[in-house]
């Protein structure tokens, strides 16, 4: 089985194992799932992430968080915007806003992979990779 899109192999790892509770999810690494693993940690939607295994394997380890005694999950809903059959792009003053403020949009832009929010105010727009709420 070839992988045809990654990014969303990856948001569907992490959306399954979001939905049984795991404590992390291992995902094989590439640079562009590193960068999104570092906004969804900065926005406080994951623990941690690391990369583990050898040279010739690399793997992203990303901790899952949820909060709350009753273990509430933090991330409710990933959705990849942008595919390969049907790429998004969308300019600096177009970016929208996720669940009104209360969501990400993460966007690839010449700047590297920004949020939705830091991409307008630098007023950069590019490719719509994801949405996460």
């Amino acid at each position: 089985m070839t992988m045809t899109d990654p990014i969303a192999d990856m948001l569907t790892r992490i959306r399954n194992a979001n939905a049984v509770k795991k404590e992390s999810v291992d995902i094989p690494s590439a640079k562009i799932k590193e960068e999104i693993a570092r906004l969804l940690k900065d926005e406080g939607y994951i623990e941690a992430y690391k990369k583990v295994g050898t040279d010739l394997r690399q793997v992203l380890r990303i901790y899952l968080k949820y909060h709350g005694r009753d273990q509430k999950q933090t991330i409710s809903h990933l959705e990849r915007i942008s595919k390969p059959g049907r790429r998004v792009y969308i300019k600096g003053d177009e970016i929208p806003s996720v669940l009104g403020d209360l969501g990400i949009a993460i966007i690839s832009t010449s700047k590297g992979l920004l949020s939705g929010e830091k991409a307008k105010k630098m007023g950069l727009g590019g490719e719509h990779i994801c949405s996460v709420w």
